[in-house]
């Protein structure tokens, strides 16, 4: 019997996690982290549709599923740490750039913080409710994508250390999620059972994350130009944070076909915009690189994703010195976006990812003539 300190979010994933391991007869601690992040309370003008993670009604749902099953349970304060990510999220939109903080959470807290209380408890493994799996492989543990492809969280895990990975569980990962449902109901833990998905960022509530970002940044902000290809003015805006790479709606121009933003300028406050084609990439640079697997010394070909939600696409990754690759896609890709993660497959294995700090064009890809100042990737 093994020791596992699992994070319970108040969710179906975590709960049902939870029945699981106690059904394979390890010895299960829960841990429920408080990040001081507060919703509105039932009634108010945002119902209870979903909202993202860990308020206080979590909590609550957490400790009841602890109670249910007998497990100890423990809630710690993780604020401070917490903090950190917010901040991260309203600098790289000052930067022009888009953050993913659910990767951050996942490396800083989820399996850097949470990894380092298991050790005081002198747990073998953190487990969570990720749809994903760890498989025994020739070379130690391999990550791999979840069986319900639907819910495959993988892409937001490669920040992972290899050597924590050996720790870890994911004990819905072989499961689809009405399966995990059904669990739940069955286990008798039905508050739980038909609880939504988390689908927001759990500090940026209505999908509104400017207004994050200004109450972080209020005077890093100004007011610029948004411009085409070419440098023509096209219209102005209040702030770039309102802005990512590939938007389409909500620029505040008419030109009288669609437009899309191809660059944001954070020196100059300046909004690139342009057509369709001039958004395709032919490659990309990113950097903060982790490899899941030992790192390759040459050029491999892989499966790699640019964003959670993206299909993917077959690619070459050349490595790079300082923890920095180019991948070079066999198709173009539309809204090749810094700040977000690009996540390198082979087959169902992930072998790794880093952070996307620029994307390539070739000079023959219509790239925009208005340069964007380079902030990385500069080898």
């Amino acid at each position: 019997m093994a020791r596992v300190v699992l994070a319970m979010s108040g969710g179906v994933d975590s709960s049902a996690a939870a029945v699981l391991l106690r059904r394979q007869g390890h010895e299960v601690i829960g841990l429920f982290m408080r990040t001081g992040v507060e919703y509105p309370t039932e009634g108010s003008a945002r119902p209870d549709h979903k909202k993202g993670c860990c308020s206080v009604r979590d909590a609550w749902d957490a400790r009841r599923v602890a109670d249910r099953l007998g497990i100890p349970f423990y809630a710690l304060d993780f604020r401070h740490e917490f903090d950190r990510i917010i901040d991260y999220f309203a600098d790289e939109y000052v930067r022009g750039r888009t953050p993913n903080p659910c990767v951050v959470c996942n490396t800083w807290l989820k399996f850097g913080q949470l990894w380092s209380f298991a050790r005081q408890l002198e747990a073998d493994y953190i487990a969570t409710g990720h749809y994903a799996r760890v498989v025994a492989g020739p070379q130690g543990a391999e990550l791999h994508r979840g069986l319900d492809e639907s819910k495959d969280q993988s892409y937001v895990l490669w920040g992972i250390r290899r050597e924590v990975l050996e720790h870890v569980l994911f004990p819905v990962g072989e499961s689809r999620k009405s399966e995990i449902r059904a669990l739940a109901r069955e286990a008798g833990l039905d508050h739980v059972a038909d609880k939504p998905d988390s689908v927001e960022i759990c500090f940026v509530p209505g999908g509104r994350p400017t207004e994050v970002v200004r109450a972080r940044r209020p005077d890093a902000l100004r007011r610029g130009l948004i411009v085409d290809r070419h440098g023509r003015v096209l219209g102005e805006h209040d702030g770039i944070d309102r802005f990512t790479i590939g938007q389409r709606k909500g620029l505040g121009i008419a030109t009288g076909r669609r437009q899309f933003v191809l660059q944001l300028l954070p020196e100059t406050h300046t909004v690139v915009v342009g057509d369709y084609d001039d958004l395709l990439a032919s490659g990309l640079r990113a950097e903060g690189v982790n490899w899941l697997v030992h790192p390759p010394s040459g050029e491999i070909t892989v499966w790699v994703k640019i964003r959670y939600r993206h299909a993917g696409v077959a690619a070459v990754v050349r490595p790079l010195s300082q923890g920095q690759v180019e991948v070079r896609f066999v198709q173009p890709q539309p809204a090749v976006t810094p700040g977000q993660a690009v996540a390198f497959y082979d087959g169902s294995r992930l072998l790794g990812g880093g952070w996307i700090c620029q994307a390539i064009r070739n000079p023959d890809d219509n790239q925009p003539t208005v340069s964007l100042p380079q902030t990385c990737c500069q080898s």
